[in-house]
């Protein structure tokens, strides 16, 4: 994806996600679920403000445009 802000999006995304995960699986998870509850927040918040970004981003539709024009694999082309 060519905008900045998009791979900068989904970059937070990732970080959020793996600190949701981290959080999920350390051992005091079973004491203190509210560490992993606000991080799941984080990732949750980092996800929709990337969708949200994504459905104004040019960039973003033209690669969902490209990408709806690919065809699925392992269909009969014959049909």
């Amino acid at each position: 994806m060519a905008c900045l802000f998009c791979r900068d999006l989904e970059r937070t995304l990732d970080f959020r996600r793996s600190k949701y995960f981290e959080a999920r699986s350390v051992a005091y998870y079973q004491v203190s679920t509210e560490l992993a509850a606000q991080k799941n927040v984080d990732m949750e918040r980092a996800k929709s403000d990337l969708e949200e970004h994504q459905l104004a981003c040019a960039s973003a539709a033209k690669a969902r445009l490209s990408l709806s024009k690919v065809p699925e694999a392992g269909l009969d082309s014959n049909r």
